[in-house]
């Protein structure tokens, strides 16, 4: 009896529990054979691809996950659940059903089936700049040769019914116009701002690009956009015009306008409005929507946490005022540019007063912090002929020009103009008449009467400011800039900014018009070339112009009688006397041909070479940035803002998401 309970016991522990197979065993006949199952078709239930327009998928999956757990635990999934965070929405959702397609295949009658290679080549094309201002790689797993395959494999569209075409939709892709495009009157993060900019230049590639004129404090991209019938390239004759916005990270609106410009010149561009290709063919165009991005998205973040709360004009004045103006390191940009106004004014009694191309003093390298922002601008604007820019802030509705520093210390308030005060009151009120409110008496003025200016006022007058970019522009450079500011709410509400494009787009296009005002011409030897830095002289300003690389030049001049005077170093000079007529459309053509001689240095004035060419002599801005950076920031200058996430959720670093 006990040796039929002990067989009992041992069977019942054989069949509880599965031993190994030893050869022994297998000749006894004490093995099962096990017969392996062929995958199946099983329901689709992972959270982030259900709305697929299938429900049936099948493990393992196209990059090998054997089950459901593997595949939620992946980085690949976990990239799928925060591609809208990571990206501000952009692309989304096509990327996210992209990449569900590989993850969670499409399976019927027990097969896999395969996405079509064009629609992933279609959606790389669209959103593959979305992954490089974030600095990420394009994501293995949606590599169209490898995962993808052609119509005649038997693909299908993993895209399939996303969006329903109305006659809206079939009617703009008939013009040929992308939705990148289309203006949307919402505030944009920077990395928005970018994409927005990089679309746009992809849509309108033969007459746009972008391009980055340095990095902010926190790392962001100084990213322009250009438009030229000849993008990245100085054309002949061609005038450069510069339009900046977002100085002050806490004045958003001409922020939104720029953006808004870029969209506006390329789908009008495209859809052959005349007065936007003639002005693209002719001008060449560079927007830099946010010249501080730390402090743009310091001031956007808190007014959103604050949008909750019970307004107050006095309370949200004062924090508008403050958050986010200076860049990451508390610098007001507007005061951080080298002051050259004094080293005009201390000058002005002798008898040859240079106001034109004066050298950055060597003292600014020391005696204060240049912030990155101001830095990557002044080299830009040393690195192009630049005729022509505008600045946009908020806080008041007027445009003031130079000079922004009082010629009195004790005087905050003293009309100080430049010699050039009849040009730059003719450039003020261009914008100022094309503005819809900026000259009415009736609109809302923020305390001031700038309406019986004409919606114009030297900035000195106004309140003076030493260091600011418009004074750099007009004393280091050719360029002549004036500040328009756009209101007297410095971020205005979303519901407003479709206002404020209308109320400014016609002065944004008349103000770029105006470069062609004037004279322009190619100052060149008896051998027909070009003489690059020549002096053009107009008698009665004492502002002299000096000629880009092929000996071309632009003076932006009043209309009247002039009498102009051409002198380069080693050459004789050449006078000539215009006469510009009132309604001229186009600038007029000045040309002057030099001949050999002696130099004689009293018959005319240069920049002094060895110190204006020379920028930053002592490479004290590196000095400074090496100084004050820390372990902690370079290790985050190695790896994007988004590395440390991956690399603690997913416990194996994904070295595929970086770009190299």
């Amino acid at each position: 009896m006990k040796a039929l309970v002990l067989l009992q016991l041992s069977l019942s522990v054989v069949a509880a529990a599965p031993r190994r197979c030893e050869p022994v065993d297998e000749l006894r006949g004490w093995c099962r054979t096990t017969v392996e199952q062929k995958p199946k078709c099983i329901e689709n239930v992972l959270s982030y691809c259900m709305d697929m327009p299938y429900t049936q998928t099948m493990f393992p999956n196209l990059v090998d996950h054997r089950n459901r757990d593997t595949t939620e635990l992946s980085t690949e999934y976990l990239l799928l659940s925060v591609v809208d965070s990571l990206l501000s929405g952009e692309c989304v959702p096509d990327l996210r059903m992209l990449g569900c397609s590989v993850l969670t295949p499409r399976c019927e009658n027990e097969k896999v089936l395969r996405p079509c290679r064009s629609t992933c080549e279609a959606v790389h094309k669209r959103c593959t700049h979305a992954f490089e201002a974030i600095r990420m790689a394009w994501p293995y797993f949606l590599d169209c040769d490898r995962f993808f395959v052609s119509e005649e494999e038997g693909c299908y569209d993993p895209l399939e019914g996303l969006r329903e075409e109305t006659p809206e939709m079939i009617s703009a892709s008939a013009a040929s116009v992308d939705y990148g495009t289309v203006l949307q009157f919402t505030y944009h993060s920077h990395t928005q701002l970018v994409n927005i900019l990089k679309r746009t230049a992809a849509e309108c590639s033969h007459i746009s690009r972008t391009y980055s004129i340095g990095q902010s404090t926190e790392g962001r991209d100084l990213l322009v956009i250009e438009f030229s019938s000849n993008p990245g390239e100085h054309e002949l004759l061609e005038p450069e015009v510069k339009y900046i916005a977002n100085m002050h990270g806490n004045e958003a609106l001409g922020r939104q306008l720029l953006i808004y410009l870029a969209q506006y010149l390329c789908s009008q561009y495209l859809l052959g409005n005349i007065r936007i290709q003639a002005l693209v063919n002719t001008t060449r165009i560079h927007l830099l929507p946010s010249m501080n991005p730390d402090g743009y998205e310091l001031a956007s973040t808190d007014g959103q946490a604050d949008s909750d709360l019970d307004y107050d004009e006095d309370v949200r004045y004062m924090d508008t005022y403050v958050t986010g103006r200076g860049n990451a390191q508390n610098i007001d940009l507007n005061r951080n540019f080298p002051d050259l106004s004094s080293i005009v004014y201390n000058r002005r009694r002798y008898r040859r007063l240079r106001t034109d191309h004066i050298p950055i003093p060597v003292s600014y390298w020391f005696d204060k912090a240049v912030a990155p922002e101001t830095y990557a601008v002044m080299k830009w604007i040393r690195s192009i002929p630049f005729v022509l820019s505008a600045s946009f802030h908020g806080g008041d509705l007027v445009v003031s020009y130079p000079y922004d520093f009082s010629k009195h210390p004790q005087e905050e308030n003293l009309f100080s103009p430049t010699p050039d005060e009849m040009v730059f009151k003719q450039l003020a009120r261009t914008y100022a008449n094309a503005h819809t409110t900026m000259t009415n008496s009736d609109s809302d003025r923020c305390g001031t009467q700038f309406a019986e200016k004409g919606g114009i006022v030297n900035g000195a007058e106004w309140y003076s400011i030493k260091g600011g970019m418009s004074d750099f522009n007009y004393l280091h450079t050719n360029c002549f800039e004036i500040t328009v500011e756009l209101g007297c709410d410095k971020f205005p509400t979303e519901e407003d900014l479709y206002l404020g494009w209308q109320e400014n787009k016609e002065a944004l296009l008349t103000f770029i018009e105006a470069v062609h005002r004037g004279i322009k011409g190619i100052v060149k030897d008896e051998d027909g070339n070009g003489i690059k830095g020549a002096t053009v002289s107009v008698k009665g300003i004492r502002h002299d112009i000096i000629t880009a690389e092929n000996g071309d030049y632009w003076r932006l001049l009043t209309p009247g009688i002039h009498i102009l005077t051409a002198t380069a170093p080693g050459y004789t000079r050449s006078l000539k006397k215009i006469i510009l007529p009132a309604r001229l459309e186009k600038a007029g053509r000045v040309d002057f041909v030099l001949k050999k001689a002696a130099v004689n240095q009293e018959d005319f004035i240069t920049p002094s070479i060895d110190t204006y060419d020379r920028f930053d002599p002592f490479n004290k801005f590196a000095w400074y940035n090496q100084r004050d950076a820390g372990e902690q920031r370079m290790e985050k200058a190695e790896q994007p803002w988004w590395w440390s996430y991956f690399t603690r959720s997913a416990g194996i670093a994904p070295t595929w998401l970086l770009r190299h």
